[in-house]
């Protein structure tokens, strides 16, 4: 698994490299395409997935016993979502990173519709240990951060697909954090 086309034409390259040294003659040109792309994002908030999964049925699975994040089967561009209910999704199926993009942006609103409202702190974090600054508390990042809520005009700001990689003649790739 790579993180580009162009790391993988490389890769190919030095696979047939050690194959001709070991004393077989490879093909000259190694014709290879990119048969799935993995992105993970994080919407930056927490979503309510039985509500999702009651209202997008024909799409999404969920049973929480077998696997705590919910599948959603995106028709167009055809990629898959697991969404979990932090806010991680990871998205995978995409033929091109075009592919990443515009099913995020497709679906990027229908999370917000789902989006958990009054999400309460945990326990302790309200209030800073004794001994340590009122910072170090609930305003020292422990506090879940909202995103903006959309604009008077309707757009709202989306995240950022982070961590994408391809891989290559058929091969599943796993993901790193950027």
């Amino acid at each position: 698994g790579t993180k580009s086309t162009h790391n993988s034409a490389l890769a190919a390259r030095k696979f047939a490299y050690i194959v001709e040294r070991v004393g077989f003659k490879p093909q000259t040109y190694i014709d290879f395409k990119v048969q799935n792309i993995v992105g993970t994002a994080d919407v930056g908030f927490p979503i309510r997935l039985e509500g999702l999964v009651y209202a997008h049925s024909t799409f999404c699975s969920f049973e929480p016993e077998l696997f705590p994040g919910l599948i959603y089967r995106l028709v167009s561009p055809r990629v898959v979502f697991l969404i979990f209910v932090s806010g991680k999704i990871v998205i995978t199926g995409a033929k091109t990173e075009q592919d990443l993009s515009e099913a995020l942006t497709k679906l990027y609103p229908v999370l917000m519709e789902y989006r958990k409202a009054n999400v309460a702190p945990m326990p302790g974090l309200a209030s800073a240990p004794p001994g340590l600054p009122a910072a170090a508390g609930a305003g020292a990042g422990n506090a879940l951060e909202m995103p903006p809520l959309p604009s008077a005009d309707g757009s709202v700001p989306m995240p950022a697909v982070g961590a994408t990689g391809t891989a290559t003649v058929g091969e599943q790739r796993e993901v790193e954090d950027v």
